[in-house]
């Protein structure tokens, strides 16, 4: 029924030696964070925090991927110090206005 003899099968396919893993996410740098906790509650601190974000993706490009991943955990550190400290910061102003206009050290009206 068949016209001749059937080639050998071929070669089996070459099995991977090792898993194929993806590449790796770069680490967030959580710059955005770190600007608005900058402008909006404590300046200094968030300085810090942007120093650190923007290193985020230099070492990642550098292949770093330890010092990525240490900027970026050391800019969301920052920025939640920063965060945190201007909130107090904000809280503690609030508090004391009230207790001043309470106690009427405020401005004063003058009755004519």
């Amino acid at each position: 029924m068949s016209d001749g003899p059937t080639p050998p099968p071929g070669p089996a396919p070459l099995a991977s030696p090792l898993p194929v893993r993806p590449p790796p996410l770069a680490p967030p740098n959580y710059l955005v964070w770190a600007i608005l906790a900058t402008v909006l509650c404590f300046w200094p601190l968030g300085l810090v925090a942007i120093v650190f974000s923007t290193q985020v993706n230099t070492k990642w490009a550098r292949g770093d991927v330890q010092g990525a991943q240490a900027s970026s955990r050391k800019a969301r550190t920052f920025a939640i110090v920063t965060t945190v400290v201007g909130m107090c910061a904000y809280v503690i102003a609030f508090v004391f206005f009230v207790f001043v206009l309470s106690a009427g050290w405020g401005p004063t009206r003058t009755t004519p």
